[in-house]
């Protein structure tokens, strides 16, 4: 899905289900909360920590998409063409890094 069709679908979420959107400090809050249960899962599930019985049968994708709810809701109550956002960040990333990546023996 485009993301500019991603955040239409949400707008319409937002006016046909959620009344208005949240103001940006409790949608930062809960982008913040999300981000941090999508931590929770990746820190028992791959990293040392250990999986709880309880952690077990939390959805990674189901968090994820957690976040990019939240993310496209500050996209646009704050009026960010997020796909533009996103397509010019991916242009700077690919100048920048290009050869530092390539050249970073860490990851070969």
């Amino acid at each position: 899905m485009e993301l500019k069709k991603a955040q239409l679908e949400v707008d319409n979420w937002i006016k046909e289900h959620g009344v208005r959107y949240f103001n940006e400090l409790t949608n930062m809050a809960q982008l913040t909360e999300e981000v941090g249960e999508v931590a929770r899962i990746i820190a028992r599930r791959y990293g040392e920590q250990s999986e709880k019985d309880s952690d077990k049968a939390k959805d990674l994708g189901e968090e994820l998409a957690d976040v990019v709810f939240v993310v496209l809701c500050l996209a646009n109550q704050t009026g960010v063409d997020l796909e533009a956002a996103f397509d010019k960040k991916l242009a700077i990333k690919t100048e920048r890094d290009h050869d530092r990546h390539q050249n970073n023996e860490k990851l070969k």
